[in-house]
């Protein structure tokens, strides 16, 4: 007898006074008049079972830990043959192994061999139904037709009215086009129907040979069990054979049919379609990089100074732990990366980690924030990983570990770090040096696809002190560091992979942060289908007015709100400007002047100011 969640016995069935199922079971087992296996968890067997000693002692406990990762491919060995049968496709070796590995890699909260083989089922299952769906191709000219057709049908419908106006010729054409085009996709859709279809029936021929050969096989199997010897020859060697011999035809019809010509159908599961199921449950992209990817990574840097002025060697440091990370090349046991950024404020800390979290992820949320000011006092830690039991809020978890768990491939911005209480800091430890933190449950958060980055504004003040003075870079950074090693304890300092100096921005950068800046009042204005732009003289005003090296970029987002928002509001109300105007900034001696930009003009304003093209003079400084 198995039974499976033992712990479910004791005390099963039971009302006051009478026998639950667990005391039913210990007469018979302790006579030996019943061979019983039982199957708990380890958390389970000492909740429950431990506390009945009868009930214990009557079983011997044997430990089953999860098989490693080569076993686990021995596992799915031999489980490949009967999925291959039930989905009806084919299952490459390589993906068994990429099953094993990127699992035990990428899947942490649940165990091998299980999360492996249901690796498996689902990327078999679906490309069974890529097998049995309408190919891409097919579907593509399908959409294509339809699309015609009704463009077809709205100029047949339109022909007395085009005669009327004199535009009959042109409509005549464009329906001979049609016409034709019409008929060269009906003629490649039949082509690809009817090799769709031969390829269908021949994988679907094939997958009824394999049922009947696994049907015949259990039924010899069970013949020889029974000793039925002469069933069991009829069946081995009269239809087994036979079978066989069919299968090896059809199988052979289907490669050379994949030998010649192109095929429409896949019906062989490979590593990537392991890979895709594997960045479908975790997010992680664990596939081979697509060229488009590729390119991406390898000019990460350009696009990370389109949002992020200046600051070359906090760049140049984050898109080299990216391209390792994506290359294979990193340490498995921690995160991509871990950074403390320092500087003062208003010079793109955190916005450095916004853009990274949009050009890895295509979009800002992919940022998980923590503003460490929030994390002040000594029982803040509780909110990080969960509240200890017996406390309200036990069950709830802790706002990092729950939030790396959700999103174990993004970028953890912890904001203003030093305000943090020290103890904060000795959970850091964990998930720095480990590439994990363990919340108060004591369920494990897997921190190894995570990048790190933490901001700070200790030292600032010596930054600022030598700002553009080359000859004293040394002397501040000493400075810096000897600020850092006083606030925080070596090794927390000693895990983090590097520590990087923002530079205070000078009024050139800030210059080219205003045609940033303006890309945002762009899209605003672009709702209402009005157009901006602004002269060098304009771009130079708004640059001076905002321009403080103490406090960085914010000071401009409040100089642009003022100067350009403000009065831009107010004239639109006035009707001044409207739907389908361009609006051309310059500025004269102690304001801005807003006009209206004639049609006829052609790089000029309505003045004749020249237009600043700033976002050709931001991509020659990128």
């Amino acid at each position: 007898l198995f039974i499976d969640e033992l712990h479910t016995v004791v005390g099963a069935g039971s009302a006051q006074g009478t026998m639950d199922a667990g005391n039913l079971l210990k007469p018979m087992l302790s006579r030996g008049e019943l061979r019983c296996i039982g199957a708990t968890t380890v958390d389970e067997y000492r909740k429950h079972i431990e506390k009945d000693a009868a009930l214990e002692r009557r079983f011997q406990q044997v430990y089953v830990d999860q098989p490693s990762v080569e076993d686990t491919v021995s596992i799915l060995r031999g489980l490949k043959e009967r999925y291959e049968v039930h989905h009806g496709v084919k299952i490459a070796d390589s993906a068994l192994v990429a099953a094993a590995t990127l699992s035990d890699r990428y899947i942490s909260d649940r165990f091998l061999p299980d999360k492996a083989i249901d690796l498996v089922d689902e990327a078999a299952a679906q490309l069974k139904m890529e097998i049995t769906s309408k190919p891409v191709e097919l579907e593509n000219i399908d959409r294509r037709l339809l699309q015609l057709e009704m463009e077809k049908l709205s100029i047949e419908g339109e022909g007395q009215s085009q005669i009327a106006i004199g535009l009959y010729r042109s409509s005549r054409d464009r329906l001979e086009k049609i016409n034709q085009e019409i008929a060269e996709l009906k003629q490649e859709q039949e082509q690809l129907s009817s090799q769709w279809e031969s390829e269908k029936d021949l994988i679907s021929a094939i997958n009824v040979l394999k049922e009947e050969e696994e049907q015949l096989r259990r039924q010899i199997d069970k013949a020889e069990r029974d000793y039925d010897l002469n069933t069991a020859a009829q069946l081995k060697y009269g239809r087994l054979e036979a079978v066989h011999r069919d299968l090896e035809a059809k199988e052979a019809s289907l490669v050379e049919f994949q030998t010649h010509g192109k095929t429409l159908l896949r019906e062989q599961v490979t590593e990537t379609d392991i890979a895709e199921i594997v960045a479908k449950w975790t997010g992680i992209p664990v596939n081979r990089l697509m060229e488009s990817e590729r390119q991406k990574l390898l000019q990460l840097e350009h696009y990370l100074h389109q949002r992020v002025i200046g600051q070359q060697e906090a760049v140049e440091a984050v898109s080299a732990a990216i391209r390792r990370a994506r290359a294979g090349m990193k340490d498995p046991g921690r995160p991509i990366g871990s950074f403390i950024f320092l500087g003062p404020t208003g010079v793109g800390k955190t916005e450095l980690a916004r853009a990274l979290a949009e050009c890895l992820f295509d979009s800002d949320e992919a940022l998980v924030r923590l503003d460490m000011s929030e994390y002040m006092e000594k029982n803040s830690v509780a909110r990080l990983i969960g509240a200890p039991p017996g406390y309200i809020g036990y069950e709830e978890g802790g706002q990092l570990s729950e939030a790396i768990r959700r999103h174990p491939y993004s970028v953890l911005l912890l904001d203003e770090v030093e305000k943090a209480h020290p103890d904060v800091f000795n959970i850091l430890l964990q998930l720095l040096d480990d590439g994990r933190i363990t919340d108060s449950q004591g369920r494990t958060a897997d921190c190894r696809n995570t990048i790190v980055v933490m901001t700070s504004n200790i030292g600032s003040e010596h930054i600022l002190d030598v700002a553009g003075d080359d000859n004293r870079y040394e002397e501040m950074q000493r400075r810096v560091m000897g600020a850092l090693r006083s606030h925080f304890r070596p090794e927390f300092l000693n895990r983090v992979d590097d520590i990087i100096l923002f530079h205070p921005l000078n009024l050139k950068e800030l210059r080219l942060i205003v045609g940033i800046q303006l890309q945002r009042v762009r899209r605003l204005l672009a709702d209402q289908k009005i157009g901006l732009e602004l002269t060098t003289a304009a771009q130079n005003y708004v640059a001076d007015v905002g321009y403080d090296p103490v406090y960085g970029a914010r000071p401009l987002k409040r100089a642009i709100q003022k100067e350009i928002e403000n009065p831009l509001a107010t004239k639109i109300l006035e009707n001044t400007f409207m739907e389908g105007d361009t609006v051309v900034i310059d500025a004269t001696e102690h304001t801005l002047t807003f006009n209206k930009k004639k049609s006829d003009t052609n790089g000029q304003s309505s003045d004749g100011v020249p237009v600043s093209t700033i976002d050709a003079d931001l991509e020659r400084q990128v």
